[in-house]
């Protein structure tokens, strides 16, 4: 089975991140379920001082180069990714897709409406390229400017919902598409090392809720074990 990641910057992570695509690709490692691989047309890190997506400088040097391959980008949500996906997808042939959008669309780009119709569009591309692929959506979860831009913190809540009512509309027997959950004990505080990007807690948390939805929805793995 062939996974792809698909993401922003918590995704993507910096150099000298372990990443949520590492904890997942453990955890499908030593899980039972058969053979699988990680797919996408990226391996590397963003690079905070270059300022460009151009490190290799996993936490783990161990990670290996085939597993380190993704679909995420330091700055770039949904309305970057729906053009994207349909080429990703027909070149890894992903059987599912881990995606983690929307914070940063709706941070600088667009609002709720908007960011909800390019991720209807994200889904109809994937589609596009290969009809019966599964994907698992991580709704926004709030960061810490929430905390004080009311406006900002409603339309995270807005598109979390239409994000809800968009799986609910598109979802089918041959392309299932399911709604994580926000982990229950993601805390901003600990679970960030800056009010939005996760570190090692909150590194398990999100790929928690992925391997969540991939075993009680499909028996792919198994429990995800927090360390």
């Amino acid at each position: 089975m062939r996974f792809m990641f698909v993401g922003d910057s918590m995704t993507i992570g910096r150099a000298g991140d372990y990443t949520w695509r590492y904890r997942m690709w453990q955890h499908l490692s030593a899980v039972p379920g058969g053979p699988h691989e990680i797919v996408g047309p990226r391996t590397a890190l963003f690079d905070t001082a270059a300022n460009a997506p151009t490190s290799h400088a996993y936490a783990d040097p161990g990670f290996p180069q085939d597993a380190r391959r993704h679909l995420a980008g330091w700055g770039e949500g949904w309305q970057h990714m729906a053009p994207l996906i349909g080429s990703a997808v027909r070149s890894g042939e992903p059987d599912v897709l881990l995606v983690s959008l929307g914070l940063i669309d709706l941070g600088f780009y667009t609002g709720a409406e908007e960011t909800a119709a390019n991720a209807r569009r994200f889904v109809a591309e994937a589609r596009a390229a290969r009809p019966g692929i599964r994907m698992v959506l991580l709704p926004v979860i709030p960061n810490v400017r929430a905390e004080t831009d009311a406006p900002f913190a409603a339309e995270v809540a807005r598109f979390n919902e239409l994000l809800a009512k968009a799986v609910a509309d598109l979802s089918t027997d041959a392309s299932p598409v399911l709604l994580a959950a926000r982990p229950a004990s993601y805390e901003i505080a600990y679970d960030t090392y800056d009010g939005t990007h996760p570190n090692a807690s909150g590194e398990h948390r999100l790929a928690g809720e992925f391997a969540a939805v991939l075993h009680q929805a499909w028996g792919i793995g198994g429990p995800y074990r927090m360390p």
